[in-house]
């Protein structure tokens, strides 16, 4: 007997790694000696104190019961301490602040509590694949705005101003950008949320890159008025290495929150205590775990650039976050370009092709691969060359 899967499951297809990361592990399977350097998850460890506190709240009296759907008041007082630290935005603990089982989620909260069948949702081209598999799946209508290297990858105001903005809902934005590394600046945001304003549209910023190799870590509600049509996603995976644990957290007014919730509450039971415990200690860590990080990272970066330039790619030095995103030589097509790789000589790189159409003719490559592993891929390729 067959039972017909729903019909908004034509509008999506499984995501890119999880469907090519079958073929690389089928691979390396086989024996291939693999060097996976697609994926944006840490490779290092979260810091010990977070390790230790997940641990002491193993014991704790109620650790294993259900919690809060809007979890524990000193995660929520911690995450508001950290905002006001980091990014110079006040926000109500009680009532400005939902922590999320990682940011994730929160595109699909968000869309659920504010989508009907038909708005019309902005998407970046390139940006981040699930921003459109999400409007889709709640039958909304994803409409492209184009980020372009000439431009900065920022949006071109005239441009948007020029299009039937009636049906627009939501509008979703990324700065630190995924998977360019333009970092976005104060002027942009501004712009973002007087154009908001103006066409009357729910601003969501996707922030989770903002401590990687980043000077200036900016939140949009840091702008005046920004309350009034911005929500801001943000986690902890990538700052914190914590990818695996699931933590994010969705900050704005509180009427946006409160609706949010609304959602939420019918879609999980809680956040596991101890997770929580140790999401609070990782955002009470001291300065210099980002400092020691960013070193890292930063060596990483070097050595990736070189292995970039051994495929004659060029890339933009100025760019921030967990990836560097480079240009192949003109006519080469990505998709195919990183098959040859992978299947040559065992390096796997994401295509730009997956981020939109304005990402054909680029590959990403992720900083989370050892030194080790950088190097051995240059090698491989220059013996190739």
């Amino acid at each position: 007997m067959s039972i017909q899967t729903a019909k908004r499951l034509e509008t999506v297809e499984e995501y890119y790694f999880s469907k090519k990361l079958r073929e690389v592990r089928a691979l390396a399977a086989s024996g291939k000696p693999i060097l996976n350097m697609a994926i944006g998850s840490p490779d290092l460890d979260p810091p010990k104190e977070v390790v230790q506190a997940i641990q002491d709240a193993l014991v704790l009296d109620g650790a294993h019961k259900y919690q809060s759907y809007q979890g524990l008041p000193e995660l929520r007082q911690a995450i508001a301490d950290f905002y006001n630290n980091k990014y110079q935005v006040a926000l109500n603990p009680e009532n400005e602040i939902l922590p999320l089982m990682g940011a994730k989620e929160g595109i699909m909260h968000i869309s659920l509590a504010y989508l009907n069948e038909g708005d019309e949702v902005l998407i970046p081209n390139p940006g981040y694949p699930t921003y459109t598999s999400v409007t889709n799946l709640v039958g909304a209508k994803p409409i492209s705005y184009d980020l372009v290297a000439s431009n900065g990858w920022e949006p071109d105001f005239e441009a948007l101003s020029k299009k039937d903005l009636s049906k627009v809902k939501i509008m979703w934005i990324n700065y630190p950008h995924m998977p360019t590394g333009a970092s976005g600046s104060l002027e942009v945001l501004k712009k973002l949320i007087n154009f908001a304003k103006n066409h009357d549209i729910l601003l969501i910023n996707d922030n989770p890159y903002s401590f990687i190799l980043n000077d200036t870590p900016t939140s949009i509600l840091s702008i005046d008025g920004a309350k009034d049509v911005a929500l801001e996603l943000n986690s902890l995976s990538k700052t914190f290495n914590m990818a695996g644990w699931r933590v994010g957290m969705v900050s704005g007014s509180s009427d946006k929150i409160e609706a949010i919730l609304k959602v939420k509450s019918n879609m999980d039971s809680g956040m596991f205590q101890g997770i929580q415990k140790g999401a609070i200690a990782a955002l009470h860590i001291s300065d210099s775990w980002y400092s020691e990080m960013n070193a890292i990272y930063s060596q990483r970066r070097e050595l990736i650039w070189e292995l970039a330039s051994v495929l004659d790619c060029t890339y933009d030095k100025t760019a921030t976050g967990m990836f560097v995103w480079a240009k192949l030589p003109n006519g080469i097509n990505a998709m195919e370009f990183i098959d040859t790789i992978l299947y040559e000589n065992s390096i796997f790189i994401t295509p730009g092709d997956i981020f939109g159409s304005n990402g054909k003719g680029y590959i990403r490559f992720s900083l989370c691969v050892t030194m080790e592993n950088i190097n051995k891929a240059i090698k491989r390729l220059q013996v190739e060359a």
